[in-house]
């Protein structure tokens, strides 16, 4: 048996829908759409009990999260994160190692390696970097469950994923992509960054393969599409896959900067132009795997509403 977590989020829903469903169970604050072999409704933090929804589970795939918010309320967000990703993770490890599973697949994120990648792309063995209390709590968590498998024997695995895309998408860039659907004249025609992305279908694959693969145990894994676009390649091919021609106008990057600078957009224009790009090449010998999905494919079932 399996025990998914985080089943009705985005990453979540997709690996269930890849999943038998009589092999699953479900653990989460609201049932799935998807039938399950069953479902627990509970939070995930340090004091929660999860002994039935354990029972008879080998793998505990773990996606859910308290994610990261760019207009952040809490007055103590480190706190806010490390109760859920930190502390909820391992308990639900420590809970899984006790009732015998054997391998528990965790959702970290690119974000543990850092912000940017100006010069070298962030590789699985890179010390971790983590700048804001979203990152640092999943860096924790990485460590903690390291150590876990350590003193249990309990097989962990880690991926780290940047960027995910795909049918349904929310945050960043479901804003780009409705800007690529209206087709303004935009400035954004110089920009020569690399950023690494992951399409939905691509992170599902490598999740499941994980489940099983002998060679996947106590690994962290980087993923990616396996192919870097710039700000300005993926606003033309958004706006292609969505039957439009691209109307981007070729102002310098500088410019871009400076002028966002001066509205206190910064922080905006940085992740607009700034590089992040992650380093596959582990993943891909260790377990001899591939995206399976090309960057166009990925792209154009951003515009569909069907199951991934």
């Amino acid at each position: 048996m399996i025990l998914l977590t985080g089943a009705t989020g985005f990453i979540g829903e997709a690996v269930l829908k890849q999943l038998p469903a009589e092999q699953v169970v479900v653990f989460g604050r609201t049932a799935p759409r998807q039938p399950t072999a069953a479902f627990h409704a509970g939070e995930i933090n340090a004091s929660t009990q999860f002994e039935t929804a354990l029972k008879d589970v080998d793998v505990v795939i773990h996606t859910a999260a308290r994610v990261h918010m760019m207009d952040e309320q809490s007055a103590h967000p480190l706190e806010e994160f490390r109760q859920v990703n930190t502390q909820g993770t391992l308990n639900l490890a420590a809970q899984a190692a006790k009732a015998g599973a054997k391998r528990f697949i965790f959702i970290s994120s690119v974000k543990v390696n850092g912000e940017r990648s100006d010069t070298t792309a962030f590789r699985y063995d890179d010390k971790p970097a983590p700048e804001d209390a979203y990152s640092q709590s999943k860096a924790e968590a990485e460590a903690g469950l390291l150590q876990l498998a350590k003193e249990t024997g309990l097989e962990i695995v880690i991926i780290r994923p940047p960027l995910v895309y795909g049918p349904g998408v929310k945050a960043n860039f479901a804003s780009i992509q409705k800007l690529a659907q209206k087709n303004l004249p935009l400035p954004l025609g110089a920009i020569h960054n690399k950023r690494s992305m992951v399409a939905l279908d691509n992170l599902t694959d490598l999740i499941i393969t994980c489940i099983s693969h002998p060679a996947a145990a106590n690994q962290i894994f980087m993923v990616s599409d396996d192919r870097d676009l710039s700000t300005t390649e993926l606003l033309e091919m958004l706006t292609q896959a969505a039957g439009k021609k691209p109307r981007l106008l070729p102002v310098p990057q500088k410019y871009l900067i400076a002028f966002a600078t001066l509205f206190g957009k910064k922080t905006i224009a940085d992740r607009l132009c700034g590089s992040l790009q992650v380093d596959i090449s582990h993943t891909r010998t260790t377990l001899d795997w591939a995206p399976p999905l090309s960057v166009e494919e990925g792209i154009k079932r951003c515009f569909t509403t069907g199951t991934v």
